[in-house]
């Protein structure tokens, strides 16, 4: 994992000046002639650049940012316009000179390194060469905890199964607990049957080298009691339930709920945050073979509830239920879920705004809030009581995949609350974990989701 980067602050550099749109126009900055920009055809539309002449080449260049919200106005129709000036400048060290007053500058340094991404595991991407010195009064040190763990997500979704099984998952957490003097505790194959037996009913039918396992990694110190369970499905083919071959293409990402829990990890060990913290990964493969789960099938988990699998590509929860329900039993002040896990999330809310659940009404407007503020958008979505009895079967306790396609992400949410009794507060996350279509800071590809939105709440909460 390459680490994102501020230019020094005693760096030789040049002024870049945030214009923003009034009514009449630009609203040219002090000491800034409009003349040349105005010939230039320079009209601060969000991410329109222009860069000045000096006598040695370029002397600075103004950014337009469009029209600014105030503070209490609607979300901007595109977060991290400052991404763009990373990847459009010329070479070199950047300051911001001058910027309206209702501009984050903390927000948009983010955007600038995360901008500075590339996944070049299997061909050169050259990254932008633009370097921001970190706006004065941010704290870089913040910033660039959570563009690493940003960068470990989005490289974690991005390797294709091949190169990440649940082996290389584990490996990953291994990794970073050495760099952060972590604990890591796994239980695997044939062993999980006993304790685990949801997470080894999915994961039974994978090849040879790629068994499932119970990753548990813990950082030592004191903190609040905070438990992070990530979906850990590094393929998934349907199972015997297969998928057909448009629904499959993506499911390297899968694993999206691991991605996002370890980065988030990262993050906060970087910021001396992560006393106490503990992260749960039942990491599988949805395969098929002879040793596969059937439709019908009755599993028992670890908290004695019985489970009808009525549809194999419902895998998902079944193994963050048994995962969850060890983080219940230490009794947790925040156990939070998060998951790749339904559809039906993205039919509502589509890929850029995940839905999160909880009881909790504190929590769930400190949630909604740091996610507006840290530019991480999620968006609550109900435990409707009335749709418990969707996943109550007849011949078990719970039901899997209830028929008639109405409500899905409620009813998933639904089951994983089942194994949270004991926790303080929980959430889940039902992320997509995907960036479609390029946006500024966001390359197509995988993104993290709800990250900083935690970050930012669990003061908050805990």
């Amino acid at each position: 994992m390459t680490d994102p980067a501020f230019a020094p602050r005693d760096a030789d550099s040049r002024p870049l000046w945030l214009v923003a749109q009034g009514g009449d126009g630009p609203v040219w900055p002090a000491g800034i002639d409009p003349a040349f920009p105005r010939a230039a055809g320079f009209a601060a539309k969000a991410g329109q650049v222009c860069l000045l002449p000096g006598p040695q080449g370029v002397a600075g260049a103004l950014f337009g940012l469009g029209r600014t919200a105030a503070p209490g106005d609607r979300p901007p129709r595109e977060r991290f316009v400052l991404a763009k000036a990373a990847e459009a400048l010329p070479e070199g060290a950047w300051h911001l000179a001058e910027m309206p007053q209702a501009f984050d500058a903390a927000q948009g340094a983010l955007g600038w390194l995360f901008a500075q991404y590339r996944f070049d595991r299997y061909k050169t991407a050259d990254a932008p060469r633009a370097r921001l010195v970190c706006p004065a009064g941010a704290d870089a040190d913040a910033l660039l905890a959570m563009a690493a763990g940003e960068y470990l997500a989005r490289d974690l979704i991005n390797t294709p199964a091949s190169d990440l099984g649940p082996a290389e998952l584990e490996q990953a957490a291994r990794d970073l607990a050495a760099r952060h003097g972590a604990a890591v505790a796994v239980t695997q194959g044939a062993d999980l049957a006993r304790d685990f037996p949801m997470i080894h009913a999915v994961g039974r039918a994978a090849a040879s080298g790629r068994e499932p396992r119970l990753i548990d990694l813990r950082f030592p110190g004191d903190g609040p009691a905070v438990t992070l369970v990530g979906k850990g499905v590094c393929f998934d083919t349907g199972g015997l339930d297969i998928k057909p071959a448009s629904s499959m293409g993506l499911m390297k990402k899968d694993m999206g709920g691991a991605a996002n829990v370890l980065g988030l990890a990262e993050t906060l060990a970087r910021m001396g945050r992560a006393g106490g913290l503990r992260v749960l990964i039942p990491a599988v493969e949805n395969s098929v073979g002879p040793d596969s789960i059937r439709p019908g099938d009755v599993l028992t988990s670890r908290k004695g509830l019985t489970v009808e699998v009525n549809n194999t590509d419902a895998e998902g929860r079944l193994v963050l239920a048994d995962a969850l329900a060890l983080a219940a039993e230490e009794a947790p002040a925040l156990l939070v879920s998060m998951a790749t896990l339904t559809g039906a999330a993205r039919v509502a809310l589509g890929p850029d705004l995940p839905p999160f659940f909880c009881d909790d009404e504190a929590a769930a407007e400190a949630l909604f809030r740091a996610g507006r503020e840290a530019a991480d958008p999620i968006w609550r979505m109900p435990f409707w009581e009335p749709y418990e009895t969707m996943i109550e079967p007849a011949i078990a306790d719970l039901d899997n995949a209830p028929g008639g396609g109405f409500a899905g992400a409620i009813t998933a949410a639904l089951f994983l609350r089942r194994f949270t009794e004991g926790a303080r507060v929980y959430a889940h996350f039902d992320i997509y974990g995907w960036q479609p279509t390029p946006a500024p800071g966001r390359p197509k590809g995988g993104v993290g989701q709800g990250m900083r939105a935690i970050l930012a709440a669990l003061p908050r909460i805990v």
